[in-house]
């Protein structure tokens, strides 16, 4: 039986990696940049190694830049009294596209997750809490995934701004439990925040 060659074999191996590849498309993927010319495979290379080098978190949101600063953080133009809070930065970039929100985000490093060993201090919500009693914000948005663990962050991001007057609201009900928020489709995702609960 003909085996991959050991390079090409590790190629599909890294490719397999990527959250929904399986071995099929790995080697569909392995296949395809080995047939790229010269320069587009020198292109891939440089792009690689310039996401590695240069994309980090916002130092004051946690959003991915390139910057000190993301251009959300550094514009002028957002409603500076409301934070959106995430899970992930890809989260983020979804509610950009929607267009209709104009105010902040703040990206916590995961979800409480007691079964996980995953505590409140892992996920940086100390940040988040500075944030808040330093930006004069009055609202704070909780579009956590919809499950147990993200149901956890919210309780505890709720109590821990009690008595600190801020409403906190989470996205309306419509998003499936257990969902992935990357893979709601974008009209659910709008009426979800434009229909957002105070959360009791």
């Amino acid at each position: 039986m003909l085996m991959y060659p050991d390079s090409l074999k590790n190629l599909i191996e890294s490719f397999e990696n990527f959250p929904g590849i399986g071995e099929k498309t790995a080697e569909r993927m392995a296949f395809s940049v080995l047939g790229f010319d010269e320069d587009k495979f020198r292109l891939l290379q440089e792009n690689l190694e310039d996401v590695k080098n240069n994309i980090h978190p916002c130092k004051i949101c946690n959003t991915l830049t390139d910057k000190d600063e993301c251009m959300i953080c550094s514009s002028d133009l957002r409603e500076k009294g409301t934070i959106l809070v995430v899970e992930d930065s890809k989260i983020v970039f979804l509610f950009e596209k929607l267009g209709t929100y104009k105010g902040l985000y703040h990206v916590i490093n995961g979800l409480i997750s007691p079964l996980d060993d995953v505590n409140p201090e892992d996920i940086g919500l100390d940040k988040l809490l500075d944030r808040v009693k330093n930006e004069n914000i009055k609202e704070v948005i909780l579009a956590l995934k919809p499950s147990v663990e993200g149901e956890i962050t919210s309780l505890y991001i709720k109590k821990i701004l009690e008595g600190m007057n801020i409403v906190v609201t989470r996205l309306a009900s419509g998003v499936p439990i257990g969902a992935d928020m990357e893979y709601i489709d974008t009209l659910t995702l709008e009426r979800a925040l434009e229909d957002r609960k105070e959360l009791s």
